[in-house]
């Protein structure tokens, strides 16, 4: 008969049926789990298959695995919030970087791409100039 000075996590049996006991997670132990799925979310797995395996690395429920990837997506839309104003300037500097390259290295066909994405940005695109062109109509009227 072993005894303990320090409490269990199972409670006392008082009757013949047992009573099953789930620890709760703490609010640190849900934010790191949480943190770890979202550090997993670029393995380019569905979400589904993030969630399943997340479920079992973690061992948690299917319910619980979901609860973490609501709170993913929370994270996910808070940093595309953040983005979204810096994200135009920063795709802008790259394409310039790569249409430098492109043209140094001779590959023109990439930079004639390069040139219509910049292009499409200000506002000069194929479709653009399509509505800017006139248009023809014809009709042959009936002899009077």
């Amino acid at each position: 008969m072993a005894s303990s000075t320090f409490p269990t996590d199972q409670p006392i049996e008082q009757s013949k049926r047992k009573m099953r006991f789930v620890a709760r997670s703490s609010a640190q132990n849900v934010q790191e789990r949480s943190q770890r799925l979202y550090t997993r979310q670029l393995e380019g797995k569905t979400t589904r298959a993030l969630v399943l395996e997340h479920s079992k690395i973690e061992s948690i429920s299917e319910v619980t695995a979901w609860q973490d990837w609501k709170k993913v997506k929370e994270w996910n839309k808070e940093d595309w919030e953040k983005d979204r104003e810096t994200l135009l300037p920063r795709l802008q500097a790259m394409r310039i970087r790569l249409f430098n390259k492109a043209v140094k290295k001779g590959q023109l066909q990439t930079a004639a791409q390069i040139l219509d994405s910049l292009g499409k940005v200000i506002g000069e695109s194929v479709e653009t100039v399509n509505i800017q062109a006139p248009e023809l109509a014809i009709r042959i009227e009936p002899k009077s």
